[in-house]
C-alpha cells in the first residue's frame, strides 16, 4: 500500500497563520494531507487514496452548496483543512453541519486544530448553521478529548458499523450547539 507524505517541516512558529477558503489549486496538498488518514488509520472509512482531481471536485461540490471548506496556511504552505458539509440531505436538517478536520503531521500538537475548527465554526455561523456534528471512529481518545474541549457533547454511539483493516469499528457522534457559549 503506498504511503503519502506531506512535505512539511515541523511547525513550531504559529505566527502569520492565514485562514482562508480552500481553492481547487490546493487540491494536491489537501490530498497529500488526507491520504495517510485513509491508508494508515480508521479516522476515515475511505479505503483508497484520493487524487488531486478527487479533492478539487470535493472542494468545488461543497462550495457550490455555499458550505465552507477552510484551510490554514503559513508562508504559502497549507498546513491543514476543515470543512462543514450538510449532515443529512432532508430540508429540516439544513441548519446542521457535519465537520471534518485534517492536519498535516508537521502541524499537529500545537493548537492549530483548535484555531482551525473555531474558524470553521464562524464560517458555519454566518451561513446560519446552528449545530455541528462530529463523527469519530472509536476508540479515539485524542479526538474525543479535542471535540469535548471545544464544547462538543456525546450524542450517540453506533456499534460495529464500519469495517476497515479487517475489523469492525464503532462510530460516535458528538454535537456542538453553535449558538451556545463556547469554551475559551
Amino acid at each position: 500500500m503506498p504511503k503519502f507524505q506531506c512535505a512539511l517541516t515541523r511547525v513550531d512558529d504559529m505566527s502569520e497563520l492565514l485562514f482562508r477558503d480552500a481553492s481547487e489549486a490546493d487540491a494536491a496538498t489537501l490530498a497529500a494531507i488526507y491520504n495517510p488518514f485513509i491508508t494508515d488509520t480508521v479516522v476515515t472509512f475511505e479505503e483508497a487514496p484520493v487524487t488531486a482531481d478527487d479533492m478539487a471536485g470535493r472542494v468545488r461540490a461543497l462550495q457550490a452548496q455555499d458550505l465552507p471548506w477552510r484551510v490554514v496556511e503559513q508562508q504559502g504552505r497549507v498546513l491543514g483543512y476543515a470543512y462543514g458539509g450538510l449532515w443529512r440531505s432532508r430540508a429540516a436538517y439544513r441548519h446542521v453541519a457535519e465537520s471534518a478536520i485534517y492536519l498535516g503531521e508537521a502541524a499537529r500538537g500545537r493548537g492549530l486544530g483548535t484555531q482551525l475548527y473555531r474558524d470553521l465554526f464562524e464560517a458555519l455561523r454566518v451561513r446560519d448553521m446552528r449545530v455541528v456534528m462530529g463523527v469519530i471512529a472509536l476508540p479515539h481518545p485524542a479526538s474525543v478529548a479535542f471535540h469535548e474541549r471545544l464544547g462538543f457533547r456525546r450524542a450517540g454511539l453506533f456499534t460495529r458499523v464500519g469495517y476497515k483493516f479487517d475489523r469492525w469499528i464503532d462510530v460516535g457522534y458528538w454535537q456542538l450547539e453553535l449558538d451556545a457559549p463556547q469554551p475559551a
